[in-house]
């Protein structure tokens, strides 16, 4: 018999052989393995599914899985689809998560969900749809938390319900507080925006933007962004993302390779940007490389925009068109730049692939595989589900991309490298306990609690720029006529107004619906007259995305000329009101490109960079702090302190 001393030293030597033959095994076929309790079969980054055939045929079936992000937005589920759906197409918010669709996400193990406003009704029920959604997904085979998303960039495009949320003035706000506060502002409204979302079961943010507008006309950035000066862009986008991130919502660096130089909003064409190499690295990447440089950011998206000087290679569309490569479909642009070049390892997400941009020179497959190909990780809205039978639709495009990895039309290896990808960002933000039930309670006390409005209300305050005059309405002037884009802005600045000058009297002209003779009339009435005005218009990326394109040219017509139109009637308006003799403050609400047009007609020119009110849950009055803003300040109860993040001409 062996001495016990021979057998310990036999066992001993059998663990180490076991040990370093594992150690080998998982560093020659580079397994991957989580620390959370998902079900993810081991797989080889560095093998053909051929020559691990069980576990990497399931591993690639999966990683497709999780590539994908839709959106819930509508669903009709006991309408049958009409030959035509543009005709009369689904339009019921999806608020309630169905058992079919949650099924599919369980079957599926999909990979992510986007949520819109209309899916966003009020606190509890958030709480209790993002909740829903990670259940069915904790039910799936892998049991990998979903990535639940929205675009709450904050301002013009917010999605929570601004009555009861905080949606600040926007990123063009920020920016014209920077001479000042430095990144302050961007840092708080980072902090707020990750609270609010963190509490409400989100765990991805479209936002920050860090397109640099140096665009007048931009049709769709303008003031989504931070200004014209890639540095101070580069500076507040970080800053922002830093604050979200700590409270585990991951934000999304966008629209990479950069969206600021466009006069075609993406939504509706396909716009393209002829900068120098050198300019295209000055200005659009230069946000961008400082995150990654700062080793900060985690998802990127891109723009389906054409940059001739980094990719002018082409494709066949869909209908037979020889077409130059937009950069969401370029490898030269997202694996040879962003990954190689700048050195980015994060997350490459795709803007959404039902956006004209992409959907009318690719099908919805293609769209995919080229957009896979080119090194994107998640595939957000390839199509959309409406109608019960739209369910079949994810089966179907997995199928159709499973067969693309056996047909070599897409590569397995890089498939699991963006699987892993996604895993480590998931593990790195999704700890267990964020895909239990938030409790609504708390939510609520975070949601535009005293503190978060007070903050808003600041933002507002500090960003409020004056261009040009004196801003305090005269103290022997006792009527005031405004002049405003819609009624709900003549109530929400009338309301304003009154809390801080009482005694002054009000009217107030819709310029969209109101009758020229009667808006003279009352303009000869008053002492004063104030005017703010909205350039450019409402965009698809505000309303929510290509589901809205009726009812955006049913509300507008064509927005060019009724542009024009109402362009045209306000000038008239205020070059009357200087012909007799009455003082005239012009407010840019949006964009302040505009006051080069209006400098000859105001006496005072003021930007704000915000024109969004809501109904006031107590009162249920309009209100917003843009509009206590502009009342306090013409009240002489504030002083403006923003700059110009833009450049304008007032020697036009």
């Amino acid at each position: 018999m062996k001495s016990l001393h021979s057998q310990k030293k036999i066992l001993f030597i059998t663990l180490i052989s076991i040990s370093f033959i594992t150690a080998n095994f998982l560093i020659a076929f580079n397994v991957y393995s989580s620390t959370n309790n998902w079900n993810i079969p081991p797989f080889s980054k560095n093998t053909s599914p051929t020559q691990d055939s069980t576990h990497n045929s399931n591993a690639i079936k999966l990683a497709l899985a999780q590539k994908i992000m839709l959106d819930l937005r509508y669903y009709c589920p006991d309408r049958v689809e009409e030959t035509n759906p543009n005709i009369n197409p689904c339009k019921t918010p999806m608020t309630k998560l169905p058992p079919e669709l949650a099924n599919m996400i369980t079957n599926s193990n999909l990979g992510g969900i986007i949520l819109f406003g209309d899916n966003l009704q009020n606190t509890a029920q958030i709480v209790q749809l993002t909740q829903n959604l990670q259940q069915a997904a904790g039910r799936s085979s892998s049991q990998i938390p979903l990535f639940i998303s929205v675009d709450q960039e904050g301002g013009r495009v917010a999605r929570l319900p601004r009555a009861t949320s905080t949606s600040f003035s926007g990123n063009m706000a920020i920016g014209a507080t920077y001479k000042k506060y430095g990144t302050k502002y961007a840092t708080i409204v980072g902090d707020v925006l990750g609270k609010e979302l963190s509490a409400t079961g989100f765990n991805v943010n479209h936002g920050p933007n860090v397109d640099v507008n140096i665009n007048p006309n931009n049709p769709v950035i303008n003031v989504r962004s931070f200004g014209e000066t890639p540095t101070t862009v580069a500076k507040l986008g970080l800053a922002q993302l830093q604050a979200m991130q700590k409270h585990n919502v991951i934000g999304t660096l966008k629209h990479f390779p950069g969206h600021g130089d466009t006069s075609v909003d993406s939504h509706t064409g396909l716009p393209r940007v002829n900068h120098s190499l050198y300019k295209i690295k000055q200005v659009d990447l230069a946000p961008f490389q400082y995150a990654i440089d700062n080793k900060q950011v985690d998802m990127i998206m891109t723009a389906h925009i054409q940059y001739p000087e980094l990719d002018n290679s082409t494709f066949l569309s869909k209908s037979g068109d020889v077409m130059m490569k937009p950069a969401t479909m370029s490898k030269k642009i997202l694996t040879d730049l962003l990954r190689n070049d700048m050195g980015y390892q994060g997350l490459i997400i795709t803007d959404a692939l039902d956006m004209r941009g992409i959907s009318e020179f690719f099908t919805e497959t293609e769209a995919v595989i080229e957009t896979f190909n080119a090194g994107t990780d998640i595939a957000l809205m390839p199509f959309k589900i409406r109608f019960k039978q739209d369910v079949t639709k994810l089966q179907l495009l997995l199928s159709k991309l499973n067969q693309a990895i056996t047909s070599q039309k897409l590569n397995a290896k890089e498939t699991l490298n963006s699987f892993q990808r996604i895993l480590a960002v998931k593990e790195k933000y999704i700890s267990p306990s964020l895909t239990k039930q938030p409790q609504t309670s708390k939510a609520n006390k975070i949601l535009a609690n005293k503190k978060h409005r007070e903050l808003e209300q600041e933002l507002s305050d500090n960003s409020v720029t004056l261009i040009k005059g004196e801003p305090k309405l005269d103290n022997n002037f006792t009527s005031l006529h405004l002049l405003m884009p819609d009624k709900s802005k003549c109530a929400a600045l009338t309301t304003a107004i009154q809390k801080v000058k009482p005694k002054l009297i009000l009217t107030c002209s819709s310029i969209l619906n109101s009758n020229d003779a009667a808006d003279m009339k009352l303009i000869k009435q008053a002492n004063a007259v104030l005017a703010g005005s909205i350039t450019p218009y409402q965009s698809m990326a505000e309303m929510g995305g290509m589901d809205d394109m009726a009812a955006f040219k049913k509300a507008f017509g064509s927005l060019s000329s009724n542009k024009k139109r109402l362009d045209s009637k306000l000038k008239s308006l205020l070059r009357y009101a200087k012909q007799i003799n009455k003082p005239v403050t012009f407010v840019s609400l949006r964009m302040p490109y505009e006051v080069e047009q209006y400098n000859i007609y105001a006496d005072t020119i003021i930007a704000t960079y915000s024109y969004n009110q809501y109904k006031d849950i107590h009162t249920g009055l309009f209100t917003s702090p843009v509009y206590n803003s502009l009342a306090k300040l013409i009240a002489g109860k504030l002083t403006a302190t923003g700059s110009l993040p833009v450049s304008v001409n007032m020697n036009k």
